[in-house]
């Protein structure tokens, strides 16, 4: 089968496919209606603009995010709704001022996902490596390619971290294992030590060098993290939730000793949460999934 026919059969394969679940998907497109019916009849509705919705669709993404990994379905759906209509308000204002449609967005999406399947729509045995492959794409424009183009600015911190150090990566610039890269992140820790050992009161003179290392040190714990197959974000939400329910313990535990926690030395705070440590707290400690899916 030649090429043309195996990107034809593909297509009628997904043809097929959109043609069979449009009945139900159907239904995203009342959120557009929707959208455009309180655009007609609300005037807070109708003074949005792309701008001034953003936060609500960057929240809205987040509360999505927390109902996945609390598993509670109903509160997904909910949440799930709220993103809907923010991703149907961005497509009806971009509707509104010319610029593209819902047709737009959808096509758009279908020739992406028919380029980054080439096991489904062309002749590749399996998936490709996604960043050796984005990176290959990228190296077919004019011009030297940015490895870096099209990772958002507007991602968290951790998360932006991680998809920068990916994209390296597909360029060929990575640790073999995730142990050279914790030997990065001691020496990184190395550095930032100094700084923080001075007792001349010379260190606030110094705020940004200190913020420089420090970053260093997340940067190189975000590398373990990814190269150990963990997602950074993940793993810092579970040591925060847990931090969160041991001291919750300790401050519990103060109470039945009759200390006050604002007046008690470290020492005495030190035992506290030692002891609590030793007891374990199960139901924070357990892994969550990719916040990304």
């Amino acid at each position: 089968m030649s090429e043309e026919q195996q990107i034809s059969a593909g297509d009628s394969a997904c043809q097929e496919h959109l043609t069979r679940e449009s009945d139900g998907d159907a239904s995203i497109g009342r959120a557009l209606a929707l959208v455009r019916f309180l655009r007609d009849r609300c005037a807070w509705d109708a003074a949005q603009t792309a701008t001034t919705l953003l936060p609500y669709l960057l929240e809205e993404a987040h509360e999505v995010a927390d109902a996945v990994r609390c598993g509670n379905d109903s509160e997904l759906m909910d949440e799930l709704g709220d993103l809907l209509l923010n991703v149907a308000f961005q497509v009806v204002l971009a509707e509104e001022r010319g610029a593209f449609g819902p047709e737009s967005v959808v096509g758009a999406l279908e020739d992406k996902m028919r380029d980054r399947h080439p096991h489904v729509y062309g002749d590749a045995a399996e998936a490709p490596d996604w960043e050796s492959f984005k990176a290959d794409r990228r190296s077919d424009s004019e011009g030297p390619a940015d490895p870096f183009e099209g990772v958002s600015s507007g991602l968290e911190p951790l998360s932006r971290a991680m998809r920068i150090q990916e994209r390296a990566a597909g360029s060929g610039f990575d640790w073999p294992h995730a142990s050279g890269a914790f030997r990065k992140l001691q020496e990184e820790i190395g550095e930032l030590k100094p700084l923080l050992d001075r007792t001349d009161g010379a260190v606030a003179a110094d705020a940004a060098r200190l913020q420089e290392e420090a970053g260093d040190v997340l940067f190189a714990a975000v590398n373990v993290c990814r190269l150990a197959g963990l997602h950074p974000m993940t793993a810092l939400e579970g040591a925060t939730d847990k931090f969160m329910e041991r001291f919750r313990m300790l401050l519990e535990r103060a109470r039945r000793e009759g200390i006050v926690v604002e007046q008690a030395s470290l020492e005495t705070l030190d035992r506290l949460w030692d002891a609590i440590k030793s007891e374990g707290v199960a139901p924070q400690d357990a892994p969550r999934g990719d916040p990304t899916g």
